[in-house]
């Protein structure tokens, strides 16, 4: 007596339904990474402008009240081992211009340079974009983080 073998293969109408889930499945999942990504950049920018703040504070206290002069570099906050390094806003979207400051009495961002340093206040700022992320895109500074 011959037995007759089964198959046990997949039919082609199960194997759409299966990739068809896994694409619906993708859909969902891949947008929630670009805003974890975005989410990152911006958490990343938050601590380091708490963490400039605290260190331009702590200047002051050992320089007799006295602020940094922040007008076009981070010398004087490199040399008193207030900061290791030039800060990188990580929202800036010119890698080469990242750590560049301005300073002026009024503001709270610059569209030249990725952080700025208000003299009347004291205060840091970081000049970020809207949508610095997307290639091609050149858009204005629409906000500011300024906590």
């Amino acid at each position: 007596m011959k037995r007759m073998r089964a198959n046990k293969a997949f039919t082609l109408v199960e194997i759409l339904i299966v990739v068809v889930i896994l694409g619906i499945l993708a859909a969902i999942v891949v947008p929630q990474f670009t805003n974890a990504a975005n989410d990152a950049r911006g958490g990343n920018l938050s601590s380091q402008l708490r963490t400039l703040q605290n260190q331009i504070e702590l200047y002051s206290a050992q320089n007799n009240g006295a602020y940094p002069d922040l007008s076009a570099d981070w010398d004087d906050m490199t040399a008193g081992n207030f900061v290791k390094d030039a800060p990188s806003n990580p929202a800036w979207p010119t890698a080469a211009t990242r750590t560049s400051v301005s300073s002026g009495a009024a503001g709270t961002g610059s569209a030249t340079s990725a952080w700025f340093f208000q003299t009347t206040e004291n205060r840091i700022y970081a000049s970020y974009y809207n949508e610095p992320w997307r290639a091609g895109v050149t858009p204005g500074v629409t906000l500011t983080a300024t906590d």
